[in-house]
Protein backbone atom coordinates (compact mmCIF):
# COMPACT_ATOMS: atom_id res chain seq x y z
CA UNK A 1 0.00 0.00 0.00
CA UNK A 2 1.21 3.49 -0.79
CA UNK A 3 2.84 5.35 2.06
CA UNK A 4 0.72 7.92 3.86
CA UNK A 5 3.75 9.86 5.11
CA UNK A 6 3.54 12.45 2.34
CA UNK A 7 0.06 13.59 3.32
CA UNK A 8 -0.48 16.91 5.00
CA UNK A 9 -1.96 16.68 8.48
CA UNK A 10 -4.87 18.94 7.57
CA UNK A 11 -6.28 21.44 5.10
CA UNK A 12 -3.78 23.55 3.23
CA UNK A 13 -3.41 27.21 4.24
CA UNK A 14 -5.31 29.65 2.03
CA UNK A 15 -4.93 33.35 1.50
CA UNK A 16 -7.61 35.66 2.86
CA UNK A 17 -8.99 36.19 -0.63
CA UNK A 18 -9.25 32.42 -1.25
CA UNK A 19 -10.97 31.91 2.08
CA UNK A 20 -13.54 34.61 1.31
CA UNK A 21 -14.21 33.04 -2.11
CA UNK A 22 -14.75 29.65 -0.49
CA UNK A 23 -17.21 31.15 1.99
CA UNK A 24 -19.13 32.78 -0.86
CA UNK A 25 -19.43 29.46 -2.69
CA UNK A 26 -20.33 27.47 0.40
CA UNK A 27 -21.98 29.72 3.00
CA UNK A 28 -22.03 28.29 6.49
CA UNK A 29 -25.12 26.19 7.14
CA UNK A 30 -26.11 25.81 10.77
CA UNK A 31 -28.27 23.09 12.21
CA UNK A 32 -31.97 23.84 11.78
CA UNK A 33 -31.42 26.53 9.17
CA UNK A 34 -32.45 25.71 5.60
CA UNK A 35 -30.01 27.51 3.31
CA UNK A 36 -30.30 25.41 0.15
CA UNK A 37 -31.31 27.27 -3.02
CA UNK A 38 -35.05 27.11 -3.67
CA UNK A 39 -36.95 26.84 -6.94
CA UNK A 40 -37.16 28.44 -9.36
CA UNK A 41 -33.44 28.00 -9.98
CA UNK A 42 -31.64 30.17 -12.54
CA UNK A 43 -32.48 28.99 -16.09
CA UNK A 44 -29.34 27.49 -17.63
CA UNK A 45 -28.12 24.85 -20.04
CA UNK A 46 -24.71 23.38 -20.91
CA UNK A 47 -23.44 21.14 -23.70
CA UNK A 48 -22.55 17.59 -22.69
CA UNK A 49 -20.95 16.35 -20.51
CA UNK A 50 -21.40 19.51 -18.40
CA UNK A 51 -19.01 21.29 -16.04
CA UNK A 52 -20.05 21.64 -12.41
CA UNK A 53 -17.83 24.70 -11.98
CA UNK A 54 -20.11 26.58 -14.40
CA UNK A 55 -23.43 25.76 -12.69
CA UNK A 56 -25.19 28.57 -10.85
CA UNK A 57 -25.68 28.24 -7.94
CA UNK A 58 -22.82 25.83 -7.34
CA UNK A 59 -23.92 22.37 -6.15
CA UNK A 60 -23.02 21.84 -2.50
CA UNK A 61 -20.63 19.01 -1.65
CA UNK A 62 -18.66 20.18 1.40
CA UNK A 63 -21.27 18.97 3.93
CA UNK A 64 -20.26 21.33 6.78
CA UNK A 65 -22.59 19.60 9.25
CA UNK A 66 -21.04 16.17 8.60
CA UNK A 67 -18.33 15.20 11.07
CA UNK A 68 -16.07 12.25 10.21
CA UNK A 69 -15.44 9.47 12.72
CA UNK A 70 -12.99 7.14 10.93
CA UNK A 71 -15.76 4.88 9.58
CA UNK A 72 -13.58 4.20 6.52
CA UNK A 73 -10.13 4.60 8.06
CA UNK A 74 -7.41 3.53 5.59
CA UNK A 75 -9.96 2.06 3.16
CA UNK A 76 -9.51 2.43 -0.60
CA UNK A 77 -12.49 3.44 -2.72
CA UNK A 78 -12.99 3.64 -6.48
CA UNK A 79 -15.79 6.02 -7.50
CA UNK A 80 -17.06 6.36 -11.07
CA UNK A 81 -18.49 9.73 -12.04
CA UNK A 82 -16.43 11.01 -9.14
CA UNK A 83 -15.54 14.36 -10.67
CA UNK A 84 -18.86 16.08 -9.94
CA UNK A 85 -22.34 15.78 -8.50
CA UNK A 86 -23.06 12.88 -6.16
CA UNK A 87 -19.71 11.23 -6.96
CA UNK A 88 -17.76 14.30 -5.84
CA UNK A 89 -19.70 14.59 -2.59
CA UNK A 90 -19.15 10.89 -1.89
CA UNK A 91 -15.41 11.25 -2.54
CA UNK A 92 -15.20 14.12 -0.05
CA UNK A 93 -17.12 12.31 2.71
CA UNK A 94 -15.16 9.09 2.16
CA UNK A 95 -11.97 11.11 2.59
CA UNK A 96 -13.40 12.73 5.72
CA UNK A 97 -14.02 9.22 7.04
CA UNK A 98 -10.38 8.27 6.39
CA UNK A 99 -10.37 6.69 2.93
CA UNK A 100 -8.13 7.31 -0.05
CA UNK A 101 -10.09 7.49 -3.29
CA UNK A 102 -9.67 6.97 -7.01
CA UNK A 103 -12.18 8.71 -9.26
CA UNK A 104 -13.17 7.82 -12.81
CA UNK A 105 -14.45 10.55 -15.12
CA UNK A 106 -14.62 11.50 -18.80
CA UNK A 107 -11.51 13.30 -20.11
CA UNK A 108 -13.64 16.37 -20.94
CA UNK A 109 -14.38 16.72 -17.22
CA UNK A 110 -10.77 17.28 -16.16
CA UNK A 111 -11.51 20.70 -14.64
CA UNK A 112 -14.11 19.26 -12.27
CA UNK A 113 -11.89 16.26 -11.49
CA UNK A 114 -9.06 18.52 -10.39
CA UNK A 115 -11.40 20.36 -8.01
CA UNK A 116 -12.53 17.05 -6.52
CA UNK A 117 -8.91 15.99 -6.07
CA UNK A 118 -8.15 19.23 -4.24
CA UNK A 119 -11.20 18.78 -1.99
CA UNK A 120 -10.13 15.23 -1.09
CA UNK A 121 -6.59 16.37 -0.35
CA UNK A 122 -7.92 19.13 1.88
CA UNK A 123 -9.43 16.32 3.97
CA UNK A 124 -5.90 14.93 4.37
CA UNK A 125 -6.27 11.96 2.01
CA UNK A 126 -5.01 10.97 -1.45
CA UNK A 127 -6.98 11.11 -4.70
CA UNK A 128 -6.07 9.27 -7.90
CA UNK A 129 -7.53 10.65 -11.15
CA UNK A 130 -8.44 8.08 -13.84
CA UNK A 131 -9.94 9.58 -17.02
CA UNK A 132 -11.85 7.21 -19.29
CA UNK A 133 -15.21 5.80 -20.38
CA UNK A 134 -16.92 3.13 -18.26
CA UNK A 135 -18.77 1.80 -21.30
CA UNK A 136 -15.42 0.27 -22.36
CA UNK A 137 -14.80 -3.04 -20.58
CA UNK A 138 -11.04 -2.87 -21.11
CA UNK A 139 -10.89 0.58 -19.55
CA UNK A 140 -12.85 -0.65 -16.51
CA UNK A 141 -10.33 -3.43 -15.98
CA UNK A 142 -7.49 -0.92 -16.27
CA UNK A 143 -9.15 1.45 -13.79
CA UNK A 144 -9.36 -1.26 -11.15
CA UNK A 145 -5.78 -2.38 -11.84
CA UNK A 146 -4.51 1.21 -11.66
CA UNK A 147 -6.25 1.74 -8.32
CA UNK A 148 -4.72 -1.42 -6.86
CA UNK A 149 -1.26 -0.52 -8.18
CA UNK A 150 -1.46 2.90 -6.57
CA UNK A 151 -2.97 1.98 -3.21
CA UNK A 152 -2.29 -1.74 -2.86
CA UNK A 153 -5.90 -2.85 -2.48
CA UNK A 154 -9.56 -2.03 -3.18
CA UNK A 155 -12.21 -2.02 -0.44
CA UNK A 156 -15.14 -0.06 -1.85
CA UNK A 157 -16.50 0.28 -5.39
CA UNK A 158 -19.05 3.04 -6.05
CA UNK A 159 -20.75 2.67 -9.42
CA UNK A 160 -22.16 6.11 -10.10
CA UNK A 161 -21.40 7.25 -13.68
CA UNK A 162 -24.52 7.80 -15.78
CA UNK A 163 -25.86 9.04 -19.11
CA UNK A 164 -29.34 10.56 -19.38
CA UNK A 165 -31.25 12.13 -22.27
CA UNK A 166 -34.92 13.08 -22.17
CA UNK A 167 -37.08 12.25 -25.20
CA UNK A 168 -40.76 13.02 -25.64
CA UNK A 169 -41.66 9.61 -27.08
CA UNK A 170 -40.23 6.18 -27.80
CA UNK A 171 -40.12 7.18 -31.48
CA UNK A 172 -37.53 9.84 -30.61
CA UNK A 173 -35.13 7.42 -28.94
CA UNK A 174 -32.53 6.33 -31.47
CA UNK A 175 -30.87 2.94 -31.33
CA UNK A 176 -27.60 4.77 -30.70
CA UNK A 177 -29.02 6.59 -27.67
CA UNK A 178 -30.54 3.38 -26.30
CA UNK A 179 -27.22 1.57 -26.58
CA UNK A 180 -25.19 4.44 -25.12
CA UNK A 181 -27.49 4.68 -22.10
CA UNK A 182 -27.29 0.96 -21.40
CA UNK A 183 -23.55 0.72 -22.01
CA UNK A 184 -22.84 3.57 -19.60
CA UNK A 185 -25.45 2.94 -16.93
CA UNK A 186 -25.54 -0.84 -16.54
CA UNK A 187 -22.80 -2.39 -18.72
CA UNK A 188 -20.27 -0.18 -16.93
CA UNK A 189 -21.55 -1.30 -13.52
CA UNK A 190 -21.12 -4.94 -14.55
CA UNK A 191 -17.64 -4.34 -16.02
CA UNK A 192 -16.40 -2.57 -12.88
CA UNK A 193 -17.92 -5.08 -10.46
CA UNK A 194 -16.48 -8.03 -12.40
CA UNK A 195 -13.01 -6.46 -12.32
CA UNK A 196 -13.24 -5.34 -8.69
CA UNK A 197 -14.55 -8.47 -6.97
CA UNK A 198 -11.31 -10.52 -7.32
CA UNK A 199 -9.47 -7.67 -5.55
CA UNK A 200 -11.92 -7.48 -2.66
CA UNK A 201 -11.79 -9.20 0.71
CA UNK A 202 -14.48 -9.94 3.32
CA UNK A 203 -15.82 -6.63 4.61
CA UNK A 204 -15.60 -4.94 1.22
CA UNK A 205 -18.60 -3.20 -0.29
CA UNK A 206 -20.11 -2.27 -3.65
CA UNK A 207 -22.50 0.68 -3.68
CA UNK A 208 -24.50 1.29 -6.84
CA UNK A 209 -26.45 4.39 -7.83
CA UNK A 210 -30.05 3.72 -8.83
CA UNK A 211 -32.83 6.27 -9.19
CA UNK A 212 -36.43 7.04 -8.39
CA UNK A 213 -37.03 6.50 -12.11
CA UNK A 214 -36.01 2.86 -11.69
CA UNK A 215 -38.77 2.46 -9.09
CA UNK A 216 -41.52 4.65 -10.52
CA UNK A 217 -40.59 5.14 -14.18
CA UNK A 218 -40.51 8.38 -16.16
CA UNK A 219 -42.36 8.84 -19.44
CA UNK A 220 -39.53 10.92 -20.97
CA UNK A 221 -36.69 8.71 -19.70
CA UNK A 222 -37.59 5.26 -21.02
CA UNK A 223 -34.01 4.11 -21.55
CA UNK A 224 -32.59 5.75 -18.42
CA UNK A 225 -35.42 4.39 -16.24
CA UNK A 226 -34.91 0.91 -17.69
CA UNK A 227 -31.22 0.96 -16.81
CA UNK A 228 -31.93 2.17 -13.30
CA UNK A 229 -34.45 -0.62 -12.78
CA UNK A 230 -31.77 -3.00 -14.04
CA UNK A 231 -29.29 -1.55 -11.54
CA UNK A 232 -31.70 -2.22 -8.67
CA UNK A 233 -32.15 -5.84 -9.76
CA UNK A 234 -28.42 -6.21 -10.46
CA UNK A 235 -27.63 -4.95 -6.96
CA UNK A 236 -29.99 -7.41 -5.28
CA UNK A 237 -28.78 -10.32 -7.39
CA UNK A 238 -25.10 -9.53 -6.99
CA UNK A 239 -25.62 -9.21 -3.24
CA UNK A 240 -26.91 -12.79 -3.16
CA UNK A 241 -24.00 -13.90 -5.35
CA UNK A 242 -21.31 -12.34 -3.16
CA UNK A 243 -22.68 -12.74 0.36
CA UNK A 244 -20.64 -15.90 0.99
CA UNK A 245 -17.50 -13.95 0.09
CA UNK A 246 -18.35 -11.38 2.74
CA UNK A 247 -18.82 -8.61 0.14
CA UNK A 248 -21.92 -6.49 0.62
CA UNK A 249 -23.79 -4.93 -2.34
CA UNK A 250 -26.35 -2.17 -1.89
CA UNK A 251 -27.90 0.64 -3.90
CA UNK A 252 -28.86 4.28 -3.33
CA UNK A 253 -31.85 5.53 -5.34
CA UNK A 254 -31.88 9.35 -5.35
CA UNK A 255 -34.67 11.60 -6.51
CA UNK A 256 -33.85 14.88 -8.30
CA UNK A 257 -30.38 16.20 -7.41
CA UNK A 258 -28.67 19.45 -8.40
CA UNK A 259 -25.88 18.13 -10.65
CA UNK A 260 -24.57 18.62 -14.21
CA UNK A 261 -26.58 15.56 -15.37
CA UNK A 262 -29.78 17.59 -15.54
CA UNK A 263 -28.27 20.90 -16.61
CA UNK A 264 -27.04 19.25 -19.82
CA UNK A 265 -30.19 17.22 -20.41
CA UNK A 266 -33.01 19.73 -20.01
CA UNK A 267 -33.89 23.06 -21.66
CA UNK A 268 -32.94 26.05 -19.52
CA UNK A 269 -36.52 26.77 -18.48
CA UNK A 270 -36.98 23.16 -17.32
CA UNK A 271 -33.72 23.23 -15.36
CA UNK A 272 -35.17 26.16 -13.39
CA UNK A 273 -37.99 23.86 -12.22
CA UNK A 274 -35.83 20.82 -11.45
CA UNK A 275 -37.05 19.12 -8.28
CA UNK A 276 -40.01 21.44 -7.69
CA UNK A 277 -42.45 18.50 -7.35
CA UNK A 278 -40.72 17.06 -4.30
CA UNK A 279 -42.23 17.79 -0.87
CA UNK A 280 -39.21 20.03 -0.19
CA UNK A 281 -39.95 21.97 -3.38
CA UNK A 282 -36.35 21.73 -4.57
CA UNK A 283 -33.73 19.23 -5.74
CA UNK A 284 -31.36 17.65 -3.24
CA UNK A 285 -27.84 18.92 -2.94
CA UNK A 286 -25.14 16.26 -3.51
CA UNK A 287 -23.99 16.63 0.11
CA UNK A 288 -27.45 15.49 1.22
CA UNK A 289 -27.19 12.23 -0.75
CA UNK A 290 -23.58 11.29 0.04
CA UNK A 291 -24.09 10.11 3.67
CA UNK A 292 -26.13 7.17 2.39
CA UNK A 293 -23.03 6.00 0.49
CA UNK A 294 -20.96 6.24 3.68
CA UNK A 295 -23.58 4.16 5.47
CA UNK A 296 -23.41 1.36 2.89
CA UNK A 297 -19.60 1.43 2.65
CA UNK A 298 -18.99 1.27 6.40
CA UNK A 299 -18.97 -2.05 8.23
CA UNK A 300 -19.69 -0.10 11.42
CA UNK A 301 -23.00 1.03 9.94
CA UNK A 302 -24.19 -1.74 7.64
CA UNK A 303 -22.34 -5.01 8.28
CA UNK A 304 -25.69 -6.88 8.32
CA UNK A 305 -27.22 -5.11 5.31
CA UNK A 306 -26.92 -6.32 1.73
CA UNK A 307 -29.17 -6.32 -1.32
CA UNK A 308 -31.02 -3.18 -0.23
CA UNK A 309 -32.14 -0.18 -2.26
CA UNK A 310 -32.46 2.95 -0.12
CA UNK A 311 -34.56 5.79 -1.50
CA UNK A 312 -33.31 9.33 -0.90
CA UNK A 313 -36.03 11.33 -2.62
CA UNK A 314 -37.05 14.10 -0.26
CA UNK A 315 -40.26 12.27 0.59
CA UNK A 316 -42.62 10.56 -1.84
CA UNK A 317 -42.10 12.14 -5.24
CA UNK A 318 -43.57 12.11 -8.69
CA UNK A 319 -41.43 12.31 -11.84
CA UNK A 320 -39.46 15.55 -11.54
Amino acid sequence: MASKSSRSSGPKQKTGEQKRARVMQFPRRESGQQKEPKNPLPPQHQPRPGIEAEIEPRPRYKAPLYKGSEKLKDKIALITGGDSGIGRAVAVLYAREGADVAIVYLPEEQQDAEETKQAVEEEGRECLLIPGDVSDAAFCRRAVAQTVRKFGKLDVLVNNAAFQQHQESIAKISEQQWEKTFRTNIFGYFYLAKAAVPQMKPGSAIVNTGSETGLEGNKQLLDYSATKGAIHAFSKSLAQNLVEKGIRVNCVAPGPVWTPLNVVDKPAEEVAKHGEKTPFGRPAQPEEIAPAYVFFASEACSSYITGEVISVMGGKTTAA
